[in-house]
């Protein structure tokens, strides 16, 4: 059996900038050990997993360690290459996720833009270690659906953070998100998962799903600017619609080969 595999880098239109993900449409699903072990043998922060049922696409992500219940960039490649090498007729793909419901990518001119469910956040008290582990206190801590967000007073604060990551491995917490007003954006975020694999993700559409519904009110407008201030870098074009968040940018395939050993 061989299978197609593409990687593409998300949230961006240059190569070596973004955030890179595997995907493979398949016929019919594996047995989930093997997607594990592709995930794991890929070594990116997730492979994402398509089979298409009637007129949408059923979608499971997988970093090198764990199934996730929620992936952005993943998804957005997933899209870009269903639209760039399946030639997908349709400029809205449906996307259902056994843990997330409907996700829908649309096409719009030279952007794909997500439209996935708004995250529900609190104010929280942070967990054991946390803060030692990002080593900076922040203004304020919310909790979303699986990750924490750590609020900042500047950009300066976001670019210049260097968390313990075998500190934070040991919280018991899937992601935490830190943010802050951009210099030149609405905001700018960096995001941290050392407990399923990712010490600092390149750029998180998901996490978008709980800062856009925060700086959305914070900032009374409902469309905003995003940076995510990893080394790769990305940029997002937000908005939030009721319950829904949508988030727009680019994508650009590295590779397309073939997994020939599946045994």
């Amino acid at each position: 059996m061989r299978i197609k595999l593409y990687q593409v880098d998300a949230f961006t239109d240059t190569i070596f900038h973004g955030n890179p993900a595997a995907v493979c449409i398949l016929d019919d699903w594996l047995d989930e050990p093997l997607m594990q072990h592709i995930a794991m043998e890929n070594n990116l922060s997730e492979t994402a997993f398509s089979v298409q049922k009637d007129n949408h696409f059923h979608i499971r992500w997988f970093t090198p360690e764990t199934e996730v219940t929620l992936c952005g960039h993943a998804t957005l490649a997933t899209a870009h290459v269903l639209f760039s090498h399946y030639h997908y007729p349709k400029k809205e793909i449906i996307f259902k996720s056994r843990h997330s419901g409907i996700l829908k990518v649309r096409k719009e001119a030279d952007f794909l833009t997500l439209d996935f469910p708004a995250d529900t956040i609190k104010k929280a008290t942070p967990p054991l270690g946390l803060i030692k582990a990002i080593g900076k206190k922040p203004v304020e801590v919310w909790k979303g659906k699986t990750d924490y967000l750590l609020v900042y007073e500047t950009e300066t604060d976001i670019r210049t953070i260097s968390p313990d990551y075998h500190l934070l491995s040991q919280v018991k917490v899937r992601g935490t998100i830190i943010t802050a007003p951009g210099d030149t954006v609405d905001f700018v975020s960096r995001f941290f998962a050392p407990q399923v694999g990712i010490n600092e993700d390149p750029v998180t559409g998901s996490a978008h799903t709980t800062l856009v519904p925060y700086w959305a009110k914070k900032l009374n407008k409902n469309k905003l600017s995003a940076r995510q201030l990893s080394k790769r870098q990305g940029l997002l074009n937000c908005r939030l619609e009721t319950n829904r968040v949508c988030i727009s940018g680019k994508a650009k395939t590295y590779f397309k080969g073939e997994i020939i050993n599946l045994s």
